[in-house]
């Protein structure tokens, strides 16, 4: 048991997962955060958040220096999770200038 994380690019039918990261709490902290912000009012658990180019490019002046989260089965964000995060933006701002949508979701 524990957190998996999920990201996904959708074009219509076509959709591809980017980004997999497990147990890396910041950044579901980080993602928790701007789901609230954009609205989201559900537990987040199983619930996605889509991102825009605003989002990733907050992501990537932060993803060295998130703050410390916690939470049920979560476990600790370990040094590795910075190349995957920094994949992922990469592939994020590709797959965004497609015309993709991505979405962040996860699963604890």
């Amino acid at each position: 048991m524990g957190l998996d994380q999920y990201a996904y690019a959708t074009k219509g039918e076509h959709k591809v997962e980017i980004a997999y990261w497990r147990k890396h709490a910041n950044l579901q902290g980080w993602m928790e955060n701007l789901y609230r912000a954009k609205g989201g009012e559900e537990q987040f658990n199983c619930v996605s958040v889509f991102l825009n180019e605003e989002d990733i490019d907050r992501l990537e002046s932060e993803y060295t220096n998130l703050d410390t989260a916690t939470g049920f089965f979560w476990g600790h964000s370990q040094p590795e999770d910075d190349e995957y995060t920094r994949k992922f933006i990469a592939s994020a701002r590709k797959r965004l200038s497609e015309g993709y949508t991505v979405e962040y979701t996860s699963w604890w």
